[in-house]
């Protein structure tokens, strides 16, 4: 089986609308998410290229012991197979690696953005127009 959960996300609080504070928390999480699944992916490449090399000495002990060429094939596919998973696992996390760094960034913009704003609406005590009524057409 697999320790994989589907995701089922949540709503938005405030009637469904992104606030300054929810956008950063997501933005957060997003972050931490794709770092540890670099991270992850990263471990599983290790792991299949170690497991590949094991199967390749294993499959140069077999044919040292005239074991039945087939099955000495089978182990070389076996350890080709693994080197395969571990590129694919090195490319994942090349992808995550620039997911965790879109998300950073975009964490960090909008923070500089957007900071000083929520920060005087905050203070102010003022009741605010809804999203979007300044909005020029």
């Amino acid at each position: 089986m697999t320790d994989l959960v589907p995701y089922t996300p949540k709503p938005l609080a405030k009637g469904g609308r992104l606030s300054f504070i929810t956008l950063a928390a997501k933005m957060t999480t997003l972050t931490g998410q794709a770092l540890a699944l670099k991270e992850g992916l990263y471990v599983l490449k290790r792991r299949m290229e170690k497991d590949a090399k094991d199967a390749d000495r294993i499959a140069d002990l077999c044919a040292e012991a005239e074991v039945e060429p087939k099955f000495t094939g089978l182990i070389n596919e076996a350890a080709g197979a693994l080197r395969k998973v571990a590129e694919a696992a090195g490319g994942l996390a090349a992808a995550a690696d620039q997911m965790e760094s879109n998300a950073r960034a975009f964490k960090d913009a909008h923070e500089s953005e957007y900071r000083g704003v929520y920060e005087a609406v905050q203070a102010s005590g003022v009741r605010q127009a809804k999203a979007g009524f300044y909005r020029k057409r």
